[in-house]
C-alpha cells in the first residue's frame, strides 16, 4: 500500500517557499531566543553551545543536524542510543531545553539550507537508518520528504524513547496524507502539544 505513495514536485517545491518564508518571518525571535539559550548554556557548564551530529535526511542523503547543547561532554566510542529518562550526561539546562524542544532551534538553519524541513519526519542517525530499514516494512519511505524540526508523530507524544513502530506509523500516515493544510494543522498543534511533552527529556 504504502510503497506506491508519490509526493508532487509542486508541492514540494511549494513547502520549500513556505519553510523559507515562516522561517525569515521568525528570524527575529529566533535570534533572541538563541542569544538567552546560549548564556544559559555558557552559564550552566562549560563546552560549546551547539552540537551537531550527522542525521540521514532527504533521498537518504546524510547531513549535520545543529542542535542546542543539552548534554555535558560524552564518550566519542559511545553508541548511538536514544537517551533515557534520567540521562546523567543532560545538563540542568539541558533537560529544560529538551522538555521545551528549544534546544531544536537552530535547526531552522538547516531548514535554510534545504536539509530539513519545518514539518516532516525527525531525521534519524546513520546507525539507526540501517537497523530500521532492515527490520521496519516502509521506514525508507521517510526518505522521501525532508525531515522535519516538528512532525505528526512528535505531537502524538511518539518522541524520544517510545514505541518506534507507533512513530512510523504516524510518520507515514503523514507522508501519505501530505499537503499544506495537514502541515498548518501540525504546526498549530506543536504549539499546544509539541513543545510540552513529557516523553521529552
Amino acid at each position: 500500500e504504502f510503497g506506491d505513495i508519490t509526493v508532487p514536485k509542486f508541492y514540494i517545491g511549494l513547502k520549500r517557499v513556505i519553510d523559507i518564508s515562516i522561517t525569515l518571518l521568525l528570524l527575529p525571535l529566533i535570534l533572541v531566543v538563541s542569544a538567552f539559550v546560549a548564556l544559559a548554556i555558557k552559564i550552566d557548564s562549560p563546552g560549546p553551545v551547539l552540537f551537531s551530529q550527522k542525521r540521514i535526511g532527504y533521498h537518504n542523503k546524510p547531513f549535520l543536524m545543529i542542535k542546542f547543547r543539552s548534554m555535558h561532554s560524552a564518550p566519542q566510542h559511545a553508541d548511538p542510543e536514544f537517551a533515557p529518562q534520567a540521562d546523567q550526561r543532560i545538563t540542568r539546562i539541558g533537560r529544560i531545553l529538551r522538555r521545551n524542544r528549544l534546544d531544536e532551534v537552530p535547526q531552522f538553519w538547516n531548514v535554510l539550507k534545504g536539509e530539513m524541513s519545518i514539518v516532516g519526519p525527525r531525521p534519524e542517525q546513520s546507525q539507526f537508518v540501517d537497523r530500521f530499514s532492515k527490520t521496519i516494512p516502509f521506514y525508507d519511505l521517510r526518505h522521501t520528504v525532508r525531515p522535519g524540526i516538528t512532525g505528526w508523530a512528535q505531537i502524538n507524544g511518539w518522541r524520544g524513547n517510545t514505541s518506534l513502530e507507533k512513530r512510523i506509523e504516524c510518520d507515514l500516515y503523514y507522508i501519505e496524507r501530505w499537503s499544506i493544510w495537514f502541515d498548518l494543522k501540525i504546526l498549530f498543534l506543536t504549539l499546544f502539544r509539541g513543545f510540552f511533552d513529557p516523553n521529552a527529556y
